[in-house]
């Protein structure tokens, strides 16, 4: 029986070095594919398998080459929401940062819509090789999983978890000239008065509509909501008395609560917040046991390798630890997670409790989208 011929070593006939990675790999790609129409059809089975393992090692062999390089060009960062909100101002301070750790420009690019799915979506369906990745929050990892009837996404198994960013509260704010100064005020005029009242937030399914519509429901209320673009052009309407009220990010919210151009009645989270010290939280003003906090982290898609998922990690904490960041972060209203917060692992198990808690809180309220 005559020997097999000996399988040609494709990894000696890689692409230029100067040729971008993707247009090189799917050079490579074409080539193997090639190959296995030429040789493989009228081949032994013995062949065949051979031919296989040969094409199977050398594509884990440029995977791993790949993810050791990595990163070798500019990676996107995508905020699912248009530009001007908190997560805009939290992705521009963090990709800052990863570019200064990571020596590649790290590039926003704000794709709204959805209640941030729509940006989601993309990442979830991207390549996996580390290139793009999303600043994904309670809304649209969390909340949006039983809130909507069929989520574009399946925030658990269709995204690779890299770490959490930071812990933002959401605050309750009202106009300025709203009849009421606390929470509880706020409750006896918003039952009196439903009907004639409007509250706004940066769109539909968002985390703050959605902390609204919960905060509506355990006061027993049902209030009419006006979507916009982003919660600053929410805030700008409730500024000329266009709404009433809103369930807004501090970023946003707090160079205006420190002008008093807006009224803040809770913090909308079971703990203070250290940017606002003084504001009492919705349970400690008679909303017992309510909660609708907000984070942030950084996800990839589903079958990144692990070597990346780990580099991009370091690099985020690094980020995070660098004084000018920190900074800049707390200074629009961030509270920073501690270190062993911060892995893969730890927002893996966050995640997954809180698509669970958030389950919970949207039966309960009956709160359900299309």
């Amino acid at each position: 029986m005559a020997a097999a011929p000996q399988l040609p070593d494709l990894r000696q006939s890689r692409p230029p070095a100067w040729m971008p990675a993707d247009v090189g790999d799917q050079m490579q790609f074409n080539r193997l594919e090639r190959l296995r129409l030429f040789v493989l059809p009228g081949s032994g089975t013995a062949w065949r398998l051979a031919m296989i393992a040969a094409v199977m090692a050398l594509l884990a062999a440029t995977s791993a080459a790949s993810a050791q390089d990595w990163p070798t060009r500019p990676m996107t960062l995508v905020v699912p929401f248009a530009a001007g909100g908190s997560s805009d101002a939290i992705a521009r301070i963090v990709a800052d940062g990863l570019r200064a750790e990571l020596g590649q420009p790290v590039l926003v690019e704000n794709v709204g819509g959805a209640g941030g799915m729509l940006g989601s979506s993309r990442i979830a369906k991207a390549r996996p090789d580390g290139y793009q990745f999303v600043l994904g929050n309670a809304g649209t990892h969390a909340q949006n999983q039983s809130v909507y009837r069929k989520p574009l996404y399946n925030a658990a198994t269709d995204f690779t978890p890299v770490g959490l960013v930071v812990d933002q509260t959401l605050l309750l704010l009202t106009r300025k000239d709203f009849p009421a100064d606390d929470l509880r005020g706020f409750m006896t005029y918003a039952k009196a008065n439903q009907d004639r009242l409007q509250f706004g937030s940066a769109g539909v399914g968002g985390s703050n509509h959605l902390g609204c519509l919960l905060l509506n429901a355990a006061i027993g209320i049902e209030v009419a909501h006006v979507p916009y673009r982003s919660g600053a052009q929410a805030l700008q309407d409730m500024l000329a008395g266009r709404i009433d009220y809103q369930c807004a990010s501090l970023p946003i919210a707090i160079p205006q609560v420190r002008a008093k151009a807006v009224k803040a009645l809770a913090t909308l989270s079971k703990t203070q917040t250290s940017s606002l010290p003084e504001l009492a939280t919705a349970q400690e003003q008679g909303l017992a046991g309510f909660d609708a906090s907000g984070w942030y982290a950084l996800f990839l898609p589903a079958g990144t390798p692990a070597e990346i998922v780990q580099k991009l990690n370091r690099a985020l904490i690094a980020t995070l630890q660098t004084p000018r960041i920190k900074d800049r972060l707390q200074d629009i209203g961030c509270d920073l997670f501690a270190p062993d917060r911060s892995t893969p692992q730890y927002l893996g198990g966050f995640l997954a409790a809180e698509i669970e808690k958030w389950a919970r809180a949207t039966k309960a309220s009956g709160i359900q989208l299309e």
